[in-house]
């Protein structure tokens, strides 16, 4: 049984601010610390529940955060911008399940922490086939693509609820409870790598007995659509072929989701562009 824990920072262990996850900063060095902790733990529950095989995608900013000096000797790490799938490097066929760790909320959300989608400076909003989404719905769509279910999420109790909301009843573990986009009650992070090591054995249990979400597999055509901040970023990312424009929300029609999602990708890069 072969395990990706694709990962982020601003749902990690004690992250409430961008100061926390911005490299540069002089918090960052501690966090990517506590990064490297939590996803130890979920590599830990998988291989405690039996699984052959675990690779983890290094998703936050540049993917160079987690150390690999400190990561589970027993897990592969996908580091490095760009690659082909970005916070889903690594899926393919071969993967049985996907946890999300250090996952957030999508942008907008109330009480949840450093609630965005993708990008804080240029995505307002994204739809998969008029389905309002965050991050957490594309990276299932193309994890649903390879007929791998979303099986595991940690972050803020908000963040776990949307994901749980769309992609069925996985396992949860919440490692702080946002009261604010920039405040948390948080957990000890001795009491995390618990939650998050329990929450893995778990999910990976379930997924060899059969009784794991099913896969989240959209119907085709497949339609992405972003709303960006600005009307520039608009002008910017319509440059994409094939794209639609209405607006600010500039949408794209295919008929895989691993073509979406780089489509996605690329009018999000093109509306950055500027």
């Amino acid at each position: 049984m072969k395990i990706l824990v694709a990962t982020d920072m601003e749902g990690i262990t004690g992250v409430t601010t961008w100061d926390h996850v911005a490299p540069g900063h002089a918090e960052y060095a501690r966090f990517r610390r506590l990064m490297t902790q939590d996803v130890n733990a979920a590599i830990c529950g998988a291989f405690d529940a039996g699984a052959d095989e675990v690779i983890v995608a290094d998703g936050h900013w540049n993917g160079s955060n987690i150390l690999v000096e400190e990561l589970d000797p027993r897990a592969g790490l996908n580091s490095g911008s760009p690659s082909p799938f970005s916070m889903m490097q690594g899926i393919d066929e071969s993967v049985n399940g996907v946890f999300f760790i250090g996952y957030h909320a999508r942008n907008g959300s109330q009480n949840a922490i450093l609630d965005h989608t993708w990008s804080s400076k240029t995505v307002a909003n994204v739809w998969l086939n008029d389905v309002l989404t965050g991050e957490y719905g594309l990276n299932a769509a193309l994890a649903g693509h390879f007929n791998a279910p979303v099986v595991m999420v940690s972050g803020d109790q908000t963040a776990c609820a949307e994901a749980a909301d769309l992609l069925g009843a996985m396992e949860c573990a919440i490692v702080k409870q946002a009261t604010g986009r920039y405040a948390a009650e948080c957990l000890s992070p001795e009491t995390t790598r618990k939650l998050i090591s329990a929450a893995a054995m778990r999910a990976t249990t379930r997924l060899k007995n059969g009784d794991a979400p099913k896969p989240f597999v959209l119907k085709k055509p497949i339609c992405v659509a972003v709303e960006f901040f600005t009307s520039d970023m608009a002008d910017r990312a319509a440059l994409m072929p094939g794209s639609q424009r209405e607006g600010t929300r500039v949408s794209w029609i295919g008929q895989t989701m691993d073509a979406a999602y780089r489509a996605f990708r690329a009018l999000v890069t093109l509306a950055s562009s500027g």
